[in-house]
């Protein structure tokens, strides 16, 4: 019999306010130890909560990207658990009733081995707000763990999902299509190795059909690749363990990356051991048809919504226009590019997903920092399309523009890139290749179609690589049939 793998996450994206959710200390990153630390933070006695607006309004606009219900009243809850990075000894949470409930996220599951790609809706259970905590640092402390508290306090959306997602494939491609949402809508910067953008992964298995297995949580997977490798071999793990004969406990668990395995952290708290009950620091949070309408106001055209567009107004497969909205600095780009050569869209599609892209993977660089912008690589391609330059030309060009910066037209005079559109000028070429290669114009007229490319190679050397390929190949397939 086979198993089914069942897998839930649990998202925590920082939010992008400039202060903490519940004070006005800053949220920047990088700061030395304990200075943006401020009473609220470290819980000084008498010190008060004070709700942060700007936090709120990021939760409401995810949960209007989503499509989900916004509670018109939630409630800000106390989860106490003693850890030494908590300063008050619980953390300010939601838990009945939070901001977010009941949306869902579309996501694209690429094709892999015999699988072919196809779409799924994953649910999403709720969102809510909460603080973070402080960070515990076990280095350089001779022994003992030192304590930053520059994190506690900092905004955090915790996106939870049905547990609908059924291999480590579809997990990833919906942590990804998180990821691109939170930033595409500006509520986060989606810096995984900053931690502001954070996975938990409950797995579980089961026999086909049967009830929901017991699961674990894998804590803390700051990276799309980790995902994977964490649910891969906690899926196997608790596979070879109910094959053995053994039984499945609820755990917490992490992921060491290095060795390429879980390991259990403590046995897996309910609900009823954090001791919820209501903040009475904090009153309910009441949010109006009004503001909802407001922040529904503020976001942009979503990621689904202009890849539809895309397909129908352009007419890019559905593969292309996800590519092109992988982040919205990535459809910015080509709809600029487009702007240039609007009647070019494939040709501004494939160059971007092409040329762009592949430069930036080998530089390792984000889409943010390409050194050649929209506008100058709009500058290339209407010199394609005006017959200025050729594609190798082009390509040359580009190379030429990402090392050293420049503009298009400065490029090609500079190296000369101009190519011969000059029917004339072509035309003698090729008559005078013709007269020196007699013997190899009777073979082709005899039959021997291939050797057209030779001709084109001589015609190309001959130019210098510099006549127009589609005039070319035209006056010699005249000059040739005689």
């Amino acid at each position: 019999m086979t198993w089914e793998i069942v897998i839930g996450l649990e998202v925590h994206a920082q939010l992008s306010t400039s202060s903490k959710i519940f004070c006005g200390a800053s949220t920047a990153f990088g700061a030395e130890p304990n200075t943006q630390a401020d009473a609220v933070s470290i819980a000084l006695p008498g010190v008060l909560p004070v709700l942060n607006k700007g936090a709120v309004e990021r939760a409401i606009k995810f949960g209007l990207a989503v499509g989900a219900h916004i509670a018109p009243r939630s409630v800000f809850a106390r989860k106490n658990y003693f850890y030494p990075d908590l300063p008050k000894g619980y953390q300010i949470s939601q838990f009945d009733l939070p901001v977010v409930g009941n949306g869902q996220l579309t996501i694209h599951v690429p094709a892999s081995g015999k699988t072919a790609a196809y779409e799924k809706t994953v649910r999403i259970t709720r969102a809510h707000l909460e603080e973070d905590a402080g960070k515990s640092l076990h280095e350089d402390f001779h022994g003992m763990t030192g304590i930053d508290l520059n994190r506690a306090g900092t905004p955090l959306l915790e996106i939870v999902s049905e547990p609908d997602m059924r291999s480590a494939a579809e997990a990833v491609a919906y942590a990804k299509a998180l990821h691109t949402l939170v930033q595409w809508i500006g509520i986060c910067d989606g810096n995984m190795q900053e931690g502001s953008f954070r996975c938990d992964a409950n797995v579980s298995v089961r026999r086909p059909g049967s009830p929901l297995g017991t699961r674990r949580e894998v804590k803390n997977l700051n990276s799309f690749r980790f995902l994977e490798q964490a649910i891969n071999y906690e899926v196997q793990w608790q596979v070879n363990t109910l094959e053995s004969g053994g039984a499945i406990q609820q755990a917490t668990v992490l992921f060491d990356p290095d060795k390429g395995e879980t390991r259990m952290m403590r046995t897996k708290e309910e609900a009823h051991d954090y001791r919820y009950f209501p903040d009475p620091d904090l009153l309910p949070l009441d949010i109006s048809e009004e503001w909802k309408k407001q922040v529904r106001a503020t976001l942009p055209e979503l990621p689904h919504v202009k890849q539809a567009r895309y397909v129908k107004e352009f007419g890019l497969s559905a593969y292309d226009a996800s590519i092109l909205t992988a982040s919205r600095e990535m459809a910015n780009f080509f709809e600029t590019v487009l702007a240039a050569v609007p009647g070019d869209v494939k040709m501004c599609a494939n160059w971007i997903m092409g040329e762009v892209n592949a430069q930036l993977n080998r530089d390792g660089l984000e889409m943010t920092q390409c050194p050649i912008s929209a506008q100058q690589l709009g500058g290339i391609l209407q010199r394609i399309a005006d017959n200025t330059i050729s594609n190798s030309g082009a390509k040359e060009v580009f190379r030429t523009m990402w090392a050293e910066g420049g503009e298009a037209d400065t490029i090609i005079e500079a190296k000369g890139l101009k190519q011969v559109s000059d029917s004339g000028a072509i035309e003698a070429l090729v008559d005078e290749i013709i007269a020196a290669n007699a013997d190899k114009v009777a073979e082709y007229r005899s039959g021997k179609d291939k050797l057209f490319g030779f001709f084109v190679g001589l015609a190309m050397k001959a130019s210098q690589g510099k006549a127009n390929p589609a005039q070319l190949n035209e006056i010699l397939k005249q000059k040739l049939a005689g």
